[in-house]
């Protein structure tokens, strides 16, 4: 059915190990190439646990995908060192505010006086939602 998860079986046993490991690790313990960091064994192990159910093509695709994004991540840790703070928002945050001051206002007979209708001070406005 479209729109609709694929939940696959659920699997009994001792669950494996899931190395998920950087390009360059992978490359030192592996022999892997850093486009094959993850495998589509790794994603199948995954998708199992997460009870989803996928066919050859999507766990090659997922494979290639996951290795790049853990190939993106790892470059990022090669460039931040230990003196780069960590940081939340790449801009600081503050609000500018002005004190207020009081100025002057409306009356409630002016805001009305071009209203196309009002009551007991009020805007009236057509009913929208059918409800009173």
């Amino acid at each position: 059915m479209l729109g609709q998860p694929h939940i696959g079986p659920f699997r009994t046993g001792p669950a494996k190990r899931l190395d998920l490991l950087t390009s360059k690790q992978t490359d030192e313990r592996q022999g892997m190439t850093e486009s094959s960091a993850i495998t589509p064994e790794q994603v199948e192990h995954l998708a199992s646990l997460s009870r989803i159910a996928m066919g050859e093509d999507e766990l090659k695709s997922l494979a290639g995908d996951l290795s790049t994004i853990l190939s993106n991540v790892a470059r990022v840790n090669e460039v931040a060192g230990d003196d780069v703070p960590a940081t939340s928002h790449p801009i600081a945050l503050s609000n500018v505010l002005r004190p207020d001051v009081v100025g002057e206002t409306l009356t409630s007979e002016q805001a009305l006086a071009s209203a196309p209708a009002s009551a007991d001070d009020k805007f009236l406005v057509p009913q929208i939602l059918g409800e009173e």
